[in-house]
């Protein structure tokens, strides 16, 4: 693990450390020192993450997808350079999410793989980070990430189909991850929260009087509606208590920005650095990057046309050359991502080893802007990697069955997805 990102936790103590005495056993509040236990304490085992990469002009396919299927393919253009990953990651062609079209405005659809119907009617539905996050996130002060290398949009979406606003700064995100409140924003914070508890209360005192006058389906409609209230309730006492905790401390001093909207790799790896110290300090345990499109001309030698522009090369030589150079960089900035992972320690194993990683995009063909065969990769976690998936690109697999693997990697005892018809073929 490299020396900047050793956490700093001092002594290391069991999360359940009470303090006892006259006959009254009382227990501690988290601390940092708590955050990593011992090799073998069997009350603490590591817990999976998940991190989603989604790209807003996708991959050539030709430059990505092998071609030829199995373990044994010869690598691609773009993956030649990630062949001492091989057995972390699987790649997988022609598959896209049913029914889902309109070029760039399928990007709402990546994570959640929804239909969207005609600009201006119908919602989108709950993207897969934010469904684990839902069900998982309350382990960790940050029930989930939402980042982009610029820009606030983001294919992060809520159950009630509205788009989480991502954060682009990585030196925004480093003070909300490691550096503390001072003592008066902590008070203002729980004052906040104590005063959502008290109208949940409220609602919850007139609810309870209000169940005596219904009928059986309405008291079960309230009884539902109560539920959400005591779930909203334990949200907000989780809430009050991080905001007493002390944030991890880091060895990485607080980065600067890259001012240069161009620099898309640059941007890439710092927001990649901010990731893993996200995942390594348990600050989270469910991200979504999403690297929207520059417009602009990427500073990397052999490059003189914007990217936006090469993605849509309408097969031009030239264009396809410098696209490649650029794409190749993106893949390379993953795969150097893969490998911080890989060396940094987590619970006697290592971080890639608990993370599935996910690098995706809704544009399959960028150039036609074409929703079908979406580039896909997905590293870590106990898959069967070092293979090659290769599905029919004409008859597109199901690729919200690929989320449903992802899903029950978290332990969640879920079989559908969206527009899924199980789990993937070939990646158990």
């Amino acid at each position: 693990m490299p020396a900047h990102f050793r956490i700093n936790t001092g002594r290391r103590l069991p999360r359940r450390t009470l303090l006892r005495g006259a006959g009254v056993a009382l227990a501690l509040p988290w601390m940092t020192a708590m955050q990593r236990v011992a090799q073998g304490d069997s009350e603490e085992q590591a817990p999976r993450r998940f991190v989603a990469m989604t790209l807003g002009l996708g991959l050539h396919g030709a430059n990505l997808n092998p071609s030829s299927a199995g373990a044994d393919y010869a690598p691609s253009p773009y993956l030649a350079q990630l062949q001492d990953l091989r057995h972390r990651f699987t790649v997988i062609s022609g598959t896209s999410h049913p029914g889902v079209s309109g070029g760039h405005r399928a990007e709402a659809s990546i994570l959640s793989a929804n239909v969207l119907a005609p600009v201006g009617r119908g919602k989108n539905s709950i993207s897969l980070d934010q469904y684990m996050a839902k069900h998982l996130g309350n382990h960790t002060r940050y029930p989930s990430l939402v980042l982009s290398s610029s820009g606030s949009n983001s294919p992060s979406y809520t159950e009630q189909g509205a788009m989480i606003p991502a954060e682009s700064s990585p030196s925004r995100l480093y003070m909300k991850l490691f550096v503390d409140d001072s003592p008066a924003e902590q008070l203002r914070q729980s004052q906040r929260l104590l005063e959502g508890r008290s109208i949940m209360d409220l609602v919850a005192d007139d609810a309870r009087r209000l169940r005596r006058e219904l009928g059986a389906g309405d008291r079960d409609r309230l009884d539902s509606y109560a539920e959400s209230v005591r779930a909203l309730e334990r949200r907000l006492q989780d809430s009050a208590d991080w905001a007493r905790r002390p944030k991890p401390t880091v060895d990485m001093p607080q980065p600067a920005d890259i001012v240069d909207p161009n620099d898309f790799i640059g941007r890439q790896r710092l927001m990649n650095d901010m990731v893993r110290l996200a995942l390594q300090t348990d600050s989270t345990r469910f991200i979504t990057y999403h690297l929207g499109g520059s417009g602009g001309v990427i500073p990397l030698p052999g490059v003189d046309d914007g990217y936006h522009n090469l993605s849509h090369h309408g097969l031009d030589g030239e264009k396809i050359e410098q696209l490649a150079i650029v794409e190749e960089a993106i893949v390379g900035a993953w795969g150097d991502f893969l490998r911080d992972l890989a060396a940094t320690d987590d619970h006697g194993g290592n971080l890639l080893e608990q993370t599935s990683v996910l690098l995706t995009s809704n544009l399959g063909n960028a150039s036609n802007h074409d929703n079908r065969n979406m580039p896909v990769l997905v590293a870590g976690g106990r898959f069967r990697h070092g293979q090659h998936l290769a599905f029919d690109q004409k008859r597109n697999y199901p690729l919200p069955n690929l989320f449903v693997n992802l899903l029950q990697e978290q332990g969640m005892e879920v079989d559908r997805f969206a527009s899924s018809t199980g789990t993937m073929t070939g990646l158990a």
